[in-house]
């Protein structure tokens, strides 16, 4: 926040001056589970995110600790980001997110999907928590894009 002043020292209150907004949570999510790390992964993830949005919530969630940058040993003009262990941290957050959204919202997730995750809570973050750990890139589950009206 400009200038660090902080509405108030409740934890709810401080969690969403860093994650409050509509795309820093979606910008782990890709991280945590989707495994994209690099600018145009982001870019491209079908959410429509712009990229002066993208630029700034990623500089935002570095500056919080949540996610790191490093320059890509292929294409030293390519930053490639990872989360930090602040950021993995997120991984029930997220977690419970997608239970609760599958559940009361028409998300196009199978019932089976989120119940399997809802029972296996434990199971579904320690697997987080691994491929973060290996820096294995393969998404954890595909994420199902919803149709627009118009069929596309």
């Amino acid at each position: 926040m400009p200038g660090n002043r902080r509405r108030s020292g409740c934890p709810v209150s401080l969690s969403l001056e860093i994650l409050g907004d509509r795309w820093s949570l979606l910008i782990v999510r890709d991280l945590m589970i989707r495994g994209y790390r690099t600018f145009k992964d982001f870019l491209t993830s079908g959410e429509g995110i712009a990229s002066n949005i993208l630029a700034d919530r990623l500089e935002k969630l570095q500056t919080a600790g949540i996610v790191i940058s490093t320059v890509d040993e292929a294409d030293s003009r390519r930053l490639n980001y990872r989360l930090t262990q602040k950021g993995i941290d997120l991984a029930p957050v997220l977690l419970e997110l997608f239970v609760w959204g599958g559940r009361y919202e028409d998300a196009g997730v199978s019932c089976g999907s989120i119940e399997m995750m809802a029972n296996q809570r434990e199971q579904v973050i320690a697997e987080v928590r691994r491929r973060w750990s290996e820096d294995d890139r393969t998404p954890l589950f595909p994420l199902t894009k919803k149709k627009r009206k118009d069929g596309k």
